[in-house]
């Protein structure tokens, strides 16, 4: 949801929607897969089983968009939207988490 202060989502087609929901669907699990972040094999287990079913939510979208001739992923406007939609956040799960300096106590 947009802070106040932040700008409005762009408008976006319902296909162009769900690619950036299905987007941001499958950076949240592979986030939880990530083994770098600790957490539980079970949890890791559930997001890996279900980003099958997400990836393949996006591969429709994306099938979608070509079939209706939207041959053209808009840039600018996908990243505004991923931006007011916490993708730079959500996106950095994915990463290893930074490095710990020596001495510095562990969570």
């Amino acid at each position: 949801m947009p802070q106040s202060g932040e700008p409005p989502l762009p408008a976006l087609t319902r296909a162009e929607g769900q690619v950036v929901d299905g987007y941001l669907e499958v950076l949240d699990l592979l986030g939880r897969i990530n083994p770098g972040r600790g957490g539980s094999s079970y949890s890791g287990l559930r997001a890996a089983q279900a980003l099958v079913a997400k990836s393949a939510q996006l591969r429709d979208a994306l099938t979608l968009m070509h079939e209706r001739g939207e041959s053209e992923l808009h840039g600018e406007t996908l990243r505004r939207a991923l931006r007011v939609l916490d993708g730079e956040r959500r996106a950095s799960l994915v990463a290893p988490p930074p490095a710990v300096p020596p001495g510095t106590p562990r969570e």
